[in-house]
């Protein structure tokens, strides 16, 4: 049990940073070509486009990412505890 909580506490945090810092590299590559980011459509434009946050894009990623992490924590506690209390 502690294994697999020690899967789910870690695997999501890098996938979440892993798909995070993967489009920050396209957004930094557009705002060096003189662009501005469209993060709705994921593309660079020529004017100005508005911050829209990645928790309001894609919010079963973030959030089920986050849940996964805290079933992790929750499955690695209460495998310490059962080994532990034999």
């Amino acid at each position: 049990m502690i294994k697999l909580g020690l899967l789910l506490l870690v695997l999501p945090l890098f996938v979440l940073m892993g798909v995070y810092f993967w489009e920050l590299n396209d957004v930094r590559a557009c705002q060096l070509d003189g662009g501005h980011w469209d993060y709705i459509e994921g593309v660079c434009r020529d004017t100005p486009q508005p911050f829209v946050s990645w928790l309001q894009r894609s919010p079963l990623l973030v959030n089920g990412g986050m849940l996964l992490s805290v079933v992790g924590l929750a499955m690695c506690s209460v495998g310490l505890y059962v080994k532990r209390a034999k």
